[in-house]
């Protein structure tokens, strides 16, 4: 919480004269979503600026790219919360909800989000599919649905770029590495590889 303040007031210089959101940024998209995207976390002057979810950043550039490519989203890029951006059949996420140092929440912050997540979950009747960026994001969700009294199938669901596991009948669950910059500029995860994931994500949500 702290940190998320902070980083509202001492802003990176390209975004001196903007006003940053500074605060827990909530999930958007269609609330009646056949996919839903978790992320990590706000990135500091990503959401934490804009005040929507991978808004403002590269993650945000490359995740918009692909659902808008494979039909989830009605353009491929996101700005800010005014840019007209849509989302169709989708609703994206994060396991914690404030920016934290380093990109990285801890333990306590994703447990004190956790009540949101779980709401968002109980929301969505219509969920096909569910893609977890990254390793943290991927296990907050399962940790999640056994919180929510939903049995986790055996063997547990395994992260891994392009796993694929079924949490209930009907309901799948995907892997993805996260398209940080750590991921992207290092060529761990490769465009064709995100599409790949989303390009699944469709066929499986009926889209």
């Amino acid at each position: 919480m702290a940190h998320r303040e902070t980083m509202s007031l001492v802003k990176v210089k390209r975004f001196a004269d903007e006003d940053y959101w500074g605060r827990a940024v909530p999930g958007f998209g269609d609330l009646r979503p056949r996919l839903l995207v978790v992320g990590l976390a706000p990135a500091a002057h990503g959401a934490n600026r804009t005040g929507r979810m991978f808004t403002g950043d590269r993650s945000g550039e490359w995740l918009f790219e692909a659902m808008h490519r494979f039909g989830f989203a009605n353009q491929p890029v996101s700005r800010d919360r005014k840019d007209g951006l849509r989302l169709r059949g989708a609703y994206v996420t994060n396991v914690a909800r404030c920016a934290p140092p380093a990109n990285k929440p801890t333990r306590e912050e994703i447990d004190a989000c956790r009540p949101f997540l779980l709401r968002e979950l109980d929301a969505f009747a219509q969920l096909k599919v569910v893609i977890g960026l990254g390793r943290i994001a991927f296990d907050g969700f399962v940790d999640v649905w056994r919180r929510s009294g939903r049995e986790v199938p055996t063997p547990r669901p395994h992260f891994g770029h392009g796993s694929e596991s079924v949490l209930s009948p009907g309901l799948h669950m995907l892997g993805s590495y996260h398209p940080s910059q750590q991921n992207t500029f290092t060529g761990r995860l490769t465009r064709p590889m995100f599409h790949a994931v989303f390009d699944r994500a469709r066929t499986l949500a009926g889209a």
